[in-house]
């Protein structure tokens, strides 16, 4: 009797166990998340932060895998299948949306912005807005604009303090076009490497140098292979935080609330944890023996005035210039 007993009670247990993983997967959503930083930057704190947040925010339901070190292919692979809905969420980076939403390459022009702050102002306001209604136009729902920092340039072959000393370096750079065109007016060659493919080309010398702020730099441990480091401060970068908008298009109301919450969480801290990096960053990256030399700006931003008239004189002329005014009315 106590055996029958035992029996039902097991196999009753049994039913309960199978009709639970179904309840529960009827309310969870499984995102994805791919970034191409290394873990410690900034950009990968806050991937982190965002799961966690969404997760608290949706009782659960809502499970964030983060894959950062371009796990899942490299910034514009990732684009292409935010796109498609074959991934989830990307903090990815100015250039390659730029080929889907030319209008990023605005925030890149030369020398526009001395402190990411700056850009913020602009990003956090009607531009940023105009943007963001751009990018949903092209299957991209903007969660926040991250910060990829003011971005500065090293090289293994010598300190770079006036613009002649660009001149024939071989300098990586990503796929962004604004960056070609800076590389270029500088008198130096462009070549695109994946970043997950950079420490060697620079220690097999297949390019002389490349250019990235500082937390990259850092995290990346390019310091190994590139021993001189010119505060040029040349480009505003931003990480723009997005959605696949089929993604997005299949939460319910609640979990987009989650998932908004929680993106306006990790943006503050992406943000701060970028502003407070920097210092750090440097002082370490002399205390490992790199060269630091802060060239003369002036002539730099001189030097590559011929790309703000290209680029306001192109397809997105019109919007380039409402930034260029924006900016330096600041």
């Amino acid at each position: 009797m106590q055996h029958k007993t035992l029996t039902r009670a097991l196999i009753a247990l049994a039913a309960a166990a199978l009709l639970v993983p179904i309840a529960v997967q009827a309310q969870s959503v499984k995102l994805t998340l791919g970034h191409g930083a290394a873990p410690g930057n900034p950009r990968h704190e806050a991937a982190v932060k965002f799961a966690e947040v969404a997760k608290a925010r949706s009782a659960g339901r809502i499970d964030v895998q983060v894959a950062p070190s371009a796990q899942l292919g490299d910034d514009a692979a990732m684009v292409t299948a935010l796109r498609t809905g074959a991934l989830d969420l990307s903090a990815n980076s100015q250039g390659a949306i730029a080929n889907s939403v030319p209008e990023y390459a605005a925030f890149g022009m030369p020398f526009l912005f001395t402190t990411s702050a700056q850009a913020f102002k602009l990003l956090d306001g009607p531009l940023g807005k105009e943007l963001a209604d751009k990018s949903a136009e092209k299957g991209m729902v903007v969660l926040g604009y991250w910060d990829n920092g003011i971005r500065h340039m090293t090289n293994g072959k010598r300190p770079i303090t006036k613009v002649e000393d660009m001149k024939g370096l071989k300098m990586r750079t990503p796929p962004d076009a604004v960056l070609v065109d800076i590389m270029q007016a500088l008198g130096a060659e462009a070549q695109q490497i994946k970043f997950a493919e950079l420490y060697v080309a620079l220690q097999q010398g297949v390019v002389d140098g490349q250019e990235n702020p500082l937390a990259n730099i850092h995290a990346s441990k390019l310091y190994e292979v590139q021993k001189h480091l010119a505060l040029t401060s040349h480009m505003f970068q931003m990480t723009p935080f997005v959605m696949s908008k089929r993604s997005w298009d299949k939460l319910s109301v609640a979990d987009r609330k989650a998932v908004t919450e929680a993106a306006a969480e990790a943006t503050v801290l992406q943000r701060r944890l970028s502003q407070e990096s920097d210092d750090k960053v440097l002082a370490d990256l002399k205390a490992k023996g790199v060269q630091v030399t802060t060239p003369d700006k002036a002539a730099f931003a001189k030097a590559t005035a011929n790309v703000d008239a290209k680029w306001a004189a192109g397809p997105i002329g019109p919007y380039v210039k409402k930034v260029i005014a924006a900016a330096r009315g600041l």
